[in-house]
């Protein structure tokens, strides 16, 4: 498969990555496990998209709490925590989950501090080591996980040449860029 990074929201999650200090592996990861969980369409899906609410309302045990977003959100206490750690109601309204806005913070946010399973990507994917495949434990067990490995690699490699996130400016360096703004630049 031939990574694309205009592919959906590609765009968005690397943006959400960058925003969140993330490194070019975890990055990476993030958006492969994007790829997966979003059938290839880099987009919120819903889960069993190619079926009919009716569907999951009889064959999910854990409906309206059913898959939503970049990684398949699931079960409402996993909305609660998602709300909780964004400070957004998700409950009122499970498909908010499908906004891309929302989507992104919960598949960056969840993935680095551990929201789905008690696992955090730093536990694998860090300075000094890089286990893509023991890191899909942090979104659903092992399953997948060479695949997934393969799509985090291929990632890895288109990005190599992403420009890294700017650092924030110090306080002294906003404070002369206001200055100049106002005044303008100092003639010789």
């Amino acid at each position: 498969m031939k990574i694309d990074l205009n592919l959906g929201d590609t765009q968005l999650i690397l943006a959400e990555c960058r925003a969140n200090g993330l490194s070019r592996q975890q990055t990476a990861y993030i958006l492969a496990t994007a790829l997966w969980e979003t059938a290839l369409t880099m987009k919120p899906v819903e889960e069993a998209f190619w079926l009919s609410e009716a569907w999951r309302q009889k064959n999910l045990r854990y409906y309206p709490w059913h898959g939503r977003g970049y990684v398949q959100i699931t079960w409402e206490v996993n909305y609660l925590r998602a709300g909780k750690n964004l400070d957004m109601d998700l409950t009122t309204d499970p498909d908010s989950v499908m906004n891309p806005k929302v989507a992104v913070k919960i598949l960056v946010r969840g993935c680095m501090e551990g929201w789905f399973t008690g696992k955090k990507l730093g536990d694998y994917v860090n300075k000094t080591k890089k286990d893509y495949v023991g890191a899909r434990r942090v979104v659903n067990g092992t399953d997948k996980a060479e695949d997934i490995e393969d799509l985090a690699e291929q990632y890895e490699a288109e990005i190599g040449d992403a420009p890294a996130p700017v650092a924030a400016p110090s306080f002294l360096a906003a404070l002369i860029a206001f200055i100049v703004s106002l005044f303008g630049k100092a003639k010789p």
